[in-house]
């Protein structure tokens, strides 16, 4: 167990001095500051704030923590699900988001470089005023880019462009000690070296903070199409994902959802998007399908193709969505469904386990049955051609302490159904505090210790972002 001070006044001196103007403490610390968006994780004030700007300021303020023993939480937008960003144990928490910069693009080279507080909409809107994309799409269009790198954020487009990961080439960081590095580099491939890039990504500030970021961009798709396509059930619809793959046709996102979400959403967004009712069959599931490409002639012939292949395998109907305002109508019900399922539920909890895509249909019965057998109400969602599904617990009634105790019992045996079933405990959202764990108990003591020692080995002290991911308080 690692031995933390508390901050004192002389300290909390010395900090100001290394970043005059940008620390607070007391009142002046916003209670935000103490959760994420689960607060089911806890929520702990931290005794001072960085509002960082600059990689400089950053370290110097790591180098007094890591020498006085004070522990440090890194933040970005807060948007986190897992409990990341919560100072646990107080301390100073490091925050990014002032470090807001589109530093440069390299067409040459099909890179930006930027910094870590960029929100992933002002990146994707940026590299579409240039003519490019950045293909990373989370869910959560307000959290940084910095955040999405430290969790490795999927999203919907990750069937065909792949995860952040795949889109970043370089980063400085500032290390636990202070001392400032770089890893990776803005070429293609590379055999030099164990990869401290890949090992930064995912890592959720437990090994360093990321102050800056280069990352490939390719050209923008000239024209996308989406289709709605409902199905009498969702195991009709899932059943349907692995043709679509196996056709080959591309799909840049293909998700799916459940009756009840979507109605949840539709009432959080004031409008009727999907359709309820086809020839006097209600709609209990739905594909939400997104092509792009460089012509209406490909796109048409993509939709033509899925179309005819989805109503073979029992689809009710296909809406195409060929229209910018009628492809945002579809995909602001998808990207409502967090907000609604908040909006209508008083405690929830979530996970976002991974398996198979073959797999999915018969997880998501098992899910959905064990949950009832726990007393949950379960609500699911996700990206059907990746296997990463969105499996939210809710209750208006139980007590909170009920609740997490069947939480708890419903995420045992859950996770250890994905694991048989060849899946693992997060696909995107991380493993923050909130899910330790259940990673201890899918992959098994022998890799948590290797994690544990990779952490030793970048942060000596145990200091920054203590009790999350490889090891728990």
């Amino acid at each position: 167990m690692a031995t933390y001070n508390k901050l004192t006044p002389e300290l909390i001196e010395q900090l100001k001095a290394a970043a005059p103007g940008h620390l607070y403490t007391g009142e002046d610390v916003n209670e935000d500051y103490s959760h994420d968006e689960m607060p089911i994780y806890g929520k702990q004030m931290p005794d001072a704030l960085l509002m960082a700007t600059s990689t400089e300021e950053i370290a110097a303020v790591m180098k007094i923590c890591n020498d006085n023993l004070i522990p440090v939480t890194p933040r970005g937008a807060g948007t986190g699900l897992a409990g990341g960003c919560v100072p646990v144990l107080g301390g100073v928490v490091i925050d990014t988001t002032k470090m807001k910069k589109i530093l440069s693009y390299d067409l040459e080279n099909f890179t930006v470089t930027i910094q870590p507080g960029v929100l992933l909409q002002e990146l994707a809107d940026d590299c579409q005023r240039q003519g490019y994309l950045y293909p990373p799409d989370p869910g959560e269009k307000l959290a940084t880019v910095g955040g999405n790198v430290s969790t490795n954020a999927g999203g919907m487009r990750a069937v065909k462009y792949g995860t952040t990961r795949d889109y970043v080439l370089a980063m400085k960081v500032v290390l636990p000690t202070g001392e400032i590095t770089k890893f990776g580099a803005a070429v293609s491939k590379t055999s030099s070296g164990y990869s401290l890039l890949n090992l930064m990504i995912g890592s959720e500030g437990t090994l360093g903070i990321i102050t800056e970021l280069t990352l490939k961009i390719i050209p923008a798709p000239k024209k996308v199409i989406s289709l709605v396509i409902p199905f009498e059930d969702l195991e009709s619809a899932i059943s349907t994902v692995p043709l679509i793959k196996k056709a080959n046709l591309g799909p840049q996102a293909l998700e799916f959802m459940e009756r009840e979400i979507v109605l949840s959403s539709e009432r959080y967004i004031g409008r009727s998007v999907f359709p309820q009712v086809i020839d006097g069959v209600t709609a209990g599931a739905y594909l939400l399908v997104t092509f792009d490409g460089e012509d209406e002639d490909e796109l048409l012939d993509l939709v033509e193709k899925t179309s005819d292949l989805v109503l073979e395998q029992g689809a009710l109907d296909v809406l195409v969505a060929d229209s910018p305002a009628k492809i945002k109508d579809a995909w602001a019900a998808r990207s409502s469904f967090l907000e609604a399922i908040e909006a209508e539920t008083k405690l929830l909890d979530e996970c976002d386990v991974v398996v198979p895509c073959n797999q999915i249909a018969s997880f998501l019965t098992f899910a959905k049955q064990y949950g009832e057998e726990c007393g949950l109400i379960i609500k699911s969602f996700g990206h059907a051609g990746d296997g990463n599904l969105h499996i939210y617990q809710c209750s208006n009634d139980l007590p909170e302490e009920e609740f997490k105790a069947r939480v708890d019992k419903y995420f045992h045996t859950l996770y250890d159904h994905a694991v048989q079933c060849g899946g693992q405990v997060s696909g995107e959202h991380g493993i923050g505090r909130g899910k330790v764990k259940y990673l201890i108990e899918s992959v098994g003591e022998t890799n948590m210790a290797l994690m544990e020692g990779i952490k030793k080995v970048f942060d000596p002290n145990m200091i920054l972002n203590p009790g999350k991911v490889c090891y728990t308080l």
